[in-house]
């Protein structure tokens, strides 16, 4: 250290971070977001989406780029640019007259479209995004893959066959749920009609054994009236009996 030169503390430095962490914002970069590959049948059409995301709000001055490296090529092409709210599309090279664009930066959506699809369109597409003052971040690349007839993906038919299955146990589910409710019903169905019986014969064994009841009373009145109307009856054939000795 020169002479004279002021000399600078530990503690003022850490002061002067501090001091920059807590009042200068953090640096975020912007991220891009693409699909990995897309199919597409030779006439076709396909859609190649982009999309960010930034720590700012969208720009007046946000821009898209897309850029094509053919299948195998080392160099990338400009094919399409938005800047200023207004699209600019390549009108001499390979894409002349077939790309079109679908985005709107308002949802910060920079997708575009590609017609009449080829073979020589086999490649990779990079979008690249900048919203000032977010313009620090990665692109985010798209492969395209032209055929004579889009293939069935390996994902599609996976899911499918999963759905199925999953579909097939719902069911199968469903049917033993349905069984077991109806078995259930017919139980409680069966419970409640033997209830009823049962109760339906003890108070038919009650009424038979009250009528029961009532009727020995008139029973042994009845034996009564027949025991005196015989004793009387016995009494009145003896007296007749004796009055006619008398008379002899």
């Amino acid at each position: 250290m020169a002479p004279g030169a002021p000399s600078s503390s530990p503690s003022s430095v850490l002061a002067a971070l501090l001091f920059s962490s807590l009042v200068l914002p953090p640096a975020q970069a912007i991220v891009v977001y693409t699909d990995r590959e897309v199919h597409g049948a030779v006439g076709s059409r396909v859609t190649l989406h982009c999309s960010f995301w930034s720590s700012e709000w969208v720009s007046d001055d946000v821009s898209f780029t897309w850029r094509y490296q053919p299948a195998g090529g080392r160099d990338a092409i400009s094919i399409f640019h938005f800047a200023k709210g207004q699209p600019y599309i390549d009108e001499v090279g390979t894409f002349k007259e077939r790309i079109q664009w679908v985005g709107d930066p308002r949802w910060k959506d920079g997708s575009i479209v590609i017609h009449n699809l080829d073979y020589s369109d086999n490649g990779t597409f990079t979008c690249d995004v900048k919203n000032p003052p977010d313009i620090v971040g990665k692109t985010s690349q798209v492969t395209l893959y032209v055929f004579d007839k889009v293939p069935t993906r390996y994902g599609v038919v996976l899911g499918a066959v999963v759905g199925g299955v999953l579909g097939a146990v719902l069911l199968l589910l469903l049917l033993f749920y349905l069984v077991r409710f109806c078995w259930r019903r017919r139980q409680a169905a069966l419970r409640r009609r033997l209830s009823a019986m049962e109760k339906g014969k003890l108070h038919k064994s009650g009424k038979d054994s009250s009528k029961r009841g009532r009727q020995t009373p008139v029973l042994y009145a009845m034996l009564d009236h027949s025991r005196s109307t015989k004793a009387a009856s016995e009494k009145k054939s003896k007296g007749l009996g004796e009055s006619r000795k008398d008379k002899k």
